[in-house]
Order: structure tokens, then sequence, then C-alpha cells
């Protein structure tokens, strides 16, 4: 018997900053993680995995180590990617309280309101998967979806899908308190923190083409 279509959205970094940074869990299999945390009647029809090729600015093996995941992904069978950038900045920023390595006392100088910075964000990710939820929704791809996500940004696309094109969407957050913006408009919520210990790579991986894929080091 045939379960329900469904088709699960990623919002990479989110998922990254919200559930994996700083975890020994980031070699995360995504399929495994789905079949876990949701109901057994959903059929899982594909996984879109939304990302950014990241810079090696802030830690020079980032990009090796995320390319080793991505080649980890590609052998789950129907997950594709989608890239957005990620784009890195020098730029000024106010600050919220005064350095605390100024030194007591007088300085010849008045302490700065602002500090140069080097400023990272990830951008269209959020965009590109809001656009395939709807248009996947209206074109009848799925019968049911799920978001990897707790950014706000998705609350309209999650609204039309739920609201207007009355196909349900469950919520699997990667925080234990999801906005309330998004918990109110999915028609299921589910965290999915638990069971991502039981939803790891093995290390290494063998792809389809006997290419070994390790894990990287300091994962």
């Amino acid at each position: 018997m045939l379960g329900v279509k469904t088709i699960v959205y990623v919002d990479g970094f989110n998922l990254y900053y919200c559930a994996l940074k700083g975890t020994r869990f980031k070699w995360l299999n995504l399929h495994a993680l789905c079949q876990a945390a949701l109901p057994r009647s959903c059929d899982i029809a594909a996984i879109n995995y939304y990302t950014a090729r990241v810079s090696a600015r802030r830690k020079p093996t980032a990009p090796k180590d995320q390319n080793s995941y991505l080649t980890a992904l590609s052998t789950i069978p129907n997950l594709h990617v989608f890239f957005g950038r990620f784009q890195v900045t020098n730029t000024s920023m106010f600050l919220a309280q005064p350095l605390e390595f100024l030194p007591p006392g007088p300085t010849p100088h008045p302490a700065p309101e602002f500090i140069r910075v080097v400023k990272t964000e990830e951008k269209g990710s959020d965009v590109n998967l809001g656009v395939h939820l709807v248009r996947d929704g209206l074109m009848g791809v799925y019968e049911h979806a799920a978001i990897v996500t707790n950014d706000t940004d998705l609350k309209e696309p999650l609204r039309i899908v739920v609201q207007e094109l009355k196909l349900p969407v469950t919520l699997l957050t990667p925080v234990v308190h999801p906005s309330k913006d998004l918990q109110n408009l999915a028609t299921h919520v589910r965290h999915f923190g638990p069971y991502l210990g039981v939803s790891q790579f093995p290390d290494p991986v063998i792809g389809s083409n006997g290419l070994t894929i390790a894990k990287p080091g300091d994962w």
C-alpha cells in the first residue's frame, strides 16, 4: 500500500546553525532523519536541500568539508541540491556595549561606537525553498510537504500552501521551541532533535561507483 507522497524541503543553513553547529551530528543522513522523524504513512518521494557554497575566509577547510558532505548527500536517491550564494563582506556595525578590552580610566580618544567586522550571510536559499514549495503544491507534485527550518521568512509560502492550496505541511523543526508564526500555520509540528544521533552516515560513505567519502576530521 502506497503512502502519502511527501517532498521534504530542507533549509540547509538554518538546519546547521539551529541544530548541528558545535555538535557531533554534522555527518547527517537527511533521508534517514526524515524517515525517523516523519510518520510511517509518509512516502518520501524527494528531498530538496537548499544551501550555498561556503567561503574559506573564516575557516580554510570549510569548502572541502562542505564538498565532502555534499558528495555524501549525492548517494541518497532523489535528493536534489539547490544553491543560493554565500556572501562575505567587511562592514561596520554599531556596538551594543563598550569594548571590554579598552583599559579603564581616561583614554586618548573616545571609545568607538562602531567596529569593523567580517559579516557572512547566505542569500537566496529561503527564497528558492519558498518558491519551490508553492510551485510544487500548485502543480500537484506532492500530497504532503515537510519543511526543515525555523526561518520566519518562510511564513507566507507556508500560509499559501496550507490555507489557499489546502495541502498539509509538516514543520520539521530543528529547535525545541519553534517560531510561533510557523508553528501556528503548519498542519503538524515535529521536533527531530532526538533522531539526529541515529541518522548519521557511516564513516566512510561508499558511493555507487565505489568512491570512498570520509567524514571531515573535526566533525
